[in-house]
């Protein structure tokens, strides 16, 4: 029971789902808000340059009307008048154009926003499947666009009906006027009907608007398996993540341990800590801590040192210090350079001596390592 409920699709979109989804152009679309945009867009353009529009096509009527003799033999003059006709319309019809294409970029910002999708273009041979083509047809989805389609085909036939019935006799109306005057009130008469019959798709916007979002966040829900997976994949696999710091340790260990063979000396705890430190006149302002360990590492540096011949000095208080308050590769306090100074003093004595010969030099003892600095030494 805890497995299937794991595996059920209950739980809302996460928002990396949801940016995922658009990546793919999936988002929430109504296409009665879209329909309802454009209509109320032509259809107010119509009814604010009803004026304008008649005066227009008034005179086109005029002008295509006008016979004259020399026209009806000269091809040429037929075709030139045709063309200024249907220049005159589209000059006409520009700023209507205009306005529909503005409501065409605007529309989908209403719900979804603008989306370009190289994803959605590919062709996906699923969809090709009958079976799966025939499960689509009669899913609960078709269903509820079958039932939105029948409901919005009766309101808005319902409520044409009602308008043009109401307007029949300023229809019939229009055979006796002008044309000047019959044109501009035909559009407005037009615009007018289609504004109170296209004012029934804002109902039907209404509903769908909340009804697309709905079906799209039902879409994209997510089980509880699914949430796991995204947040292991987010943060990384525990797993892969402890596999990758292990093998950073181990290669920052060989990096270290390639450095011992290049220290000045090793300072020991002294088996529980041990410390290699480096300096190099006119390149280093202060000697620096190559490599540090404990235990099982300290071990292996005090091993390389030998088998390198690197001096090794017991010095618990100086090592501890240096383990403690100094990072690797970087140079040591200035509360030890005293210290540290004596071990490398004692150090190039000892390679001068195993070069030149004379008498071992005596080890130094009581180094001035502050108390504070000694992790022994600091008080509980």
């Amino acid at each position: 029971m805890a497995e299937e409920s794991d595996l059920e699709k209950s739980e809302p979109a996460s928002p990396r789902r949801l940016e995922k989804a658009r990546e793919e152009g999936q988002v929430a679309r109504s296409r009665e808000l879209v329909t309802f945009v454009m209509l109320a867009t032509g259809i107010g353009s119509l009814w604010a340059m009803g004026d304008m529009l008649g005066e227009h096509f008034g005179s086109a009527l005029r002008n295509g009307l006008q016979f004259e003799r020399a026209s009806a033999f000269d091809a040429s003059h037929m075709m030139a008048q045709a063309g200024t006709v249907v220049l005159h319309g589209l000059q006409a019809l520009m700023p209507l154009f205009v306005m529909m294409l503005v409501a065409a970029l605007v529309a989908p910002m209403l719900l979804g926003g603008w989306l370009l999708s190289a994803k959605s273009l590919v062709p996906k041979f699923s969809k090709l499947n009958p079976v799966a083509g025939i499960g689509r047809m009669f899913s609960a989805e078709s269903l509820a666009e079958l039932l939105k389609t029948i409901v919005k085909s009766l309101l808005v036939g319902g409520i044409a009906w009602w308008v043009i019935s109401g307007k029949l006799a300023s229809i019939m109306a229009l055979m006796s006027e002008p044309v000047n005057a019959a044109l501009p009130h035909t559009l407005r008469l037009v615009a007018g009907s289609c504004a109170l019959i296209i004012g029934s798709l804002l109902l039907v916007a209404a509903i769908d608007v909340p009804y697309q979002l709905w079906s799209h966040h039902r879409k994209l829900r997510m089980s509880r398996e699914d949430l796991r997976q995204e947040q292991k994949e987010s943060d990384g696999d525990p797993q892969v993540k402890a596999r990758i710091r292990r093998q950073q340790q181990q290669m920052a260990k060989r990096r270290m341990m390639a450095e011992v063979p290049k220290a000045d000396i090793i300072v020991t705890n002294p088996t529980h800590f041990a410390v290699a430190l480096k300096y190099v006149d006119k390149e280093m302002r202060a000697p620096r801590v190559v490599a540090k360990g404990t235990d099982l590492v300290a071990l292996r540096i005090r091993a390389l040192a030998e088998e390198h011949k690197i001096p090794i000095l017991e010095a618990p208080p100086l090592t501890r210090a240096l383990y403690r308050h100094t990072q690797l590769g970087n140079e040591i306090p200035v509360a030890l350079y005293a210290a540290v100074a004596e071990v490398l003093a004692w150090a190039y004595q000892l390679h001068r001596q195993s070069s030149e010969g004379g008498t071992v030099p005596r080890a130094p003892e009581n180094l001035p390592v502050p108390e504070s600095l000694d992790p022994v030494g600091v008080p509980a």
